[in-house]
């Protein structure tokens, strides 16, 4: 507490009413580097990065939510009755809004953890900040070390950590000149793994591709990416080591505490042990990653099929409310790979679409890793996740797609009651003809050629030169194209059509929980969303 200030922050008293996920709402509606709460006042965004603390993780990372803080969060003040002048409490802190400083989490069970943020962020009770006034990365650095969790420990044995007990931390200003630069490499090294994933705003590209080069051979560039995380991941240790020693030396504890670092305590994603524990065998560990790993690939071609990313230029493209193919090609001229026009990407068990997303999957890996090494690239793939391509986007893309986005997707699955027809479409380039486009473009086009299927299935039934087992067999598939087709004619009448009729007009500043109950039983189900 002698170089430091320690504060709690601001309590929205309605989370559901002003916080988003960051990817929820429009990109242009946001301002992730405010410097400062008067900019609030001038400037016309609305979503302000906002500090919750979140799960164990040290030096960077968990920046997940934003805050409406328009106008210098005029309706948080109206909403809780308080002028825009007071700084107590719900709005404890104010002067310290959108500096930087560090963040710890203020329960875990895996141990006090600490992150460096930089200037841009409100805060919250649960994300609590240190505002130093000595070297920022440098105290970043102690709070990460064994020096601070064995304090902290002993002055708080549970697993609540609070303000009092970080200001309590015994500390010496004089260590800091041996720690800072090995704390600003950790620093650096979180950074840049918590932007290696699309869950981040700062995201730029997938290092799966970028690793790629001139390779065209997916399983091999994989190989160099994992070479890569596991030297990371040693670098971090050996980094984090070195702090430990440096400042158990400082303050003569040697005999009480080990320098050495647990692999699962190097808190990076890209670290199989700390991102999926201990409990299970390293073998697991690395077939686990794998999957993950080409899963975020295939997540980041459709997100690309979509325009929210392009291979020709790094960041969001697509990431605001209503945009278009017009609006993607206006910054990407020229693309290697084109995004849906119609924003709308058929799921179905057989390419009955030139869009259908498996097509369009196959095209992305053609281009990504070129043609020559196609069907070895697509074998990789199916082996690392299990299963054929098309299975997973049937029955598992969308599960997956959800859990990453934490309950609030970005892509939106129409699905009839069996899953016999599913589409997905991309909310941020939602418009309100959307649910047209795929009753007349998809869905009545689908019944057609079902239409057309059991005639010809009907045919080959009454012909003469089949065994009474392939009649059988035929007869099975017409039951089954019946069914379909009564499922979706039922669908298109009760669901489809009057939802079409509607045209509903969505706020993307409303949320995911507000906006998908709309669409009712048209979009997948969503355990807990509601």
């Amino acid at each position: 507490s002698n170089i430091s200030k320690i504060k709690q922050g601001l309590a929205t008293c309605n989370n559901d009413k002003f916080l988003r996920l960051w990817f929820e709402v429009s990109n242009c509606n946001s301002n992730f580097y405010c410097k400062e709460r008067k900019i609030t006042k001038e400037n016309p965004e609305k979503w302000f990065p906002y500090n919750k603390g979140g799960g164990y993780r040290n030096w960077y990372g968990n920046n997940n939510f934003l805050v409406n803080w328009k106008n210098d969060g005029l309706e948080i003040h109206e909403y809780s009755k308080i002028p825009l002048d007071y700084a107590g409490a719900p709005v404890r802190a104010k002067d310290f809004y959108f500096k930087s400083g560090i963040t710890y989490g203020l329960i875990s069970s895996y141990g006090f953890s600490a992150r460096f943020v930089p200037s841009g962020y409100i805060f919250d009770v649960g994300g609590s900040m240190v505002f130093p006034e000595v070297d920022l990365e440098g105290l970043t650095g102690f709070l990460c070390s064994k020096i601070a969790n064995y304090s902290i420990s002993s002055l708080n044995p549970t697993l609540n950590f609070q303000v009092g007990d970080v200001r309590r931390l015994p500390f010496n200003k004089d260590c800091l000149e041996y720690i800072k630069n090995n704390s600003k490499a950790c620093i650096d090294i979180a950074k840049k793994d918590w932007d290696s994933y699309e869950i981040s705003w700062d995201f730029k590209s997938l290092p799966l591709i970028d690793f790629a080069q001139e390779l065209n051979n997916l399983e091999t560039t994989y190989k160099n990416l994992r070479k890569h995380s596991r030297n990371t991941v040693n670098e971090m240790i050996s980094l984090q080591e070195e702090i430990n020693r440096c400042l158990i030396s400082f303050y003569g504890l040697e005999e009480e505490i080990t320098p050495k670092v647990q692999i699962d305590k190097i808190t990076l994603t890209c670290n199989p042990s700390y991102r999926y524990g201990i409990k299970t065998t390293q073998e697991n560990k690395e077939k686990k990653l794998k999957t993950d790993t080409i899963k975020e690939f295939i997540s980041y071609s459709v997100g690309c099929m979509f325009g929210r990313y392009s291979l020709d230029k790094k960041g969001l493209i697509l990431a605001n409310q209503g945009e278009t193919l017009e609006d993607y090609l206006k910054k990407v001229p020229n693309p290697k790979f084109i995004p849906d026009n119609d924003n709308v990407i058929p799921i179905l068990e057989l390419d009955w679409f030139e869009d259908d997303i498996t097509t369009r999957f196959n095209e992305f890996l053609r281009v990504t890793f070129g043609t020559e090494n196609f069907e070895n690239n697509i074998r990789f793939i199916e082996n690392s996740i299990g299963k054929d391509i098309r299975k997973y986007f049937l029955n598992d893309f969308y599960k997956d797609h959800v859990q990453t986005y934490k309950k609030r997707p970005i892509y939106w699955m129409f699905s009839s009651p069996k899953s016999s027809f599913s589409a997905l479409i991309y909310m941020h380039r939602y418009h309100r003809d959307n649910v047209s486009i795929i009753l007349d473009k998809y869905l009545q086009e689908f019944l057609l050629k079902l239409r057309a299927e059991k005639k010809t299935l009907e045919r080959l039934d009454s012909s003469s030169n089949f065994t009474t087992g392939e009649k059988t067999n035929v007869m099975r598939k017409i039951q089954k194209v019946d069914s379909t087709i009564n499922e979706l004619q039922n669908w298109e009448k009760e669901v489809i059509f009057p939802l079409a009729s509607q045209r509903l007009e969505l706020s993307l500043d409303d949320g995911v929980k507000i906006n998908y109950p709309k669409f009712g039983i048209a979009l997948k189900k969503i355990s807990g969303l509601n």
